[in-house]
């Protein structure tokens, strides 16, 4: 069985390096303590790293995107010590990352008790995203990580909305996806929850949801946020009916929670041989010219 731990993170107002860091340590070991294995934040868990930066700065859209990239190679080095102290792996979420070409981009990293395995860019942004942060698509496809727990896929947040990129996972032999997500209201919280269960349903594999929480006035990106951390899986033999594994049971929290659920992920597997139905084995049907 493998132990998940999906944080609903509420966006705090931290600013001080050491205050974080005391935060970051205390919240991921709470998380270990009561077994976790792999532990999953929010999109956008990065930017609480503006708190560190002066009020009007950080009360800036722009301003807090670009005052934080001198931070996150410490926060980087942060969650890899975090993996490595406790033997898990951690994906921390992710940050706006201004890359050589001169774009930003919304990268999500991946780290196992040998350090980091490697990361994931978003690859379709949002509105808010292309129109108001000038935040840029990944330019490298989606690819799987190999893991002691067996192949882990990351979509962030929107990407779960589009089944080809998670077909493309599916493809690569992913047994779990990550979906770190940061919504703002309920219709968003619900646009990424329909679409990870139908990406579950669709390739028969299990989807891990993070979301952001609470209010962050002080934060123009991160103000208002909405969503439950959930596990979805295929509706199928000794599964939930509902493919709902796993769900918190608000989608707001005063303070930072983890929703914890263990899952053999071989008895996911065996659906794509054993199920009532295959649609991973199904799906090229769809594409056949019957013209």
């Amino acid at each position: 069985m493998l132990h998940l731990a999906s944080c609903q993170y509420v966006i705090e107002l931290i600013e001080a390096w050491d205050a974080y860091e005391q935060h970051l340590r205390a919240l991921c070991a709470d998380a270990v303590a009561q077994g976790a294995q792999v532990l999953l934040l929010p999109e956008y868990a990065g930017l609480v790293l503006s708190g560190q930066l002066e009020p009007a700065v950080r009360s800036d859209l722009h301003g807090s995107i670009s005052g934080i990239q001198p931070l996150i190679p410490r926060w980087l080095e942060l969650c890899e010590a975090i993996a490595r102290e406790h033997e898990i792996v951690l994906q921390p979420g992710s940050a706006p990352v201004l890359d050589p070409d001169g774009k930003y981009r919304n990268r999500a990293w991946l780290f196992g008790p040998d350090g980091l395995i490697g990361h994931q860019d978003k690859i379709i942004m949002t509105r808010f995203e292309r129109e108001q942060w000038g935040i840029s698509g990944g330019v490298e496809d989606v690819h799987c990580f190999e893991t002691a727990f067996g192949r882990i896929g990351i979509l962030i947040c929107y990407d779960n909305e589009f089944p080809m990129l998670s077909r493309r996972l599916s493809d690569q032999g992913a047994e779990l996806i990550l979906a770190p997500s940061c919504t703002d209201t309920l219709a968003g919280y619900y646009r990424v929850r329909i679409g990870a269960q139908a990406r579950a349903l669709e390739n028969q594999f299990a989807v891990l949801v993070s979301p952001t929480a609470g209010e962050a006035l002080w934060s123009p990106a991160l103000d208002e946020n909405s969503g439950r951390a959930a596990l979805y899986v295929p509706s199928d033999y000794g599964m939930p009916p509902s493919g709902v594994f796993a769900e918190s049971e608000t989608d707001t929290t005063a303070v930072s929670c983890w929703m914890h659920c263990s899952i053999d992920l071989a008895q996911v597997r065996r659906l794509r041989e054993q199920g009532q139905v295959f649609t991973h084995r199904d799906w090229p049907e769809q594409f056949i010219d019957r013209d």
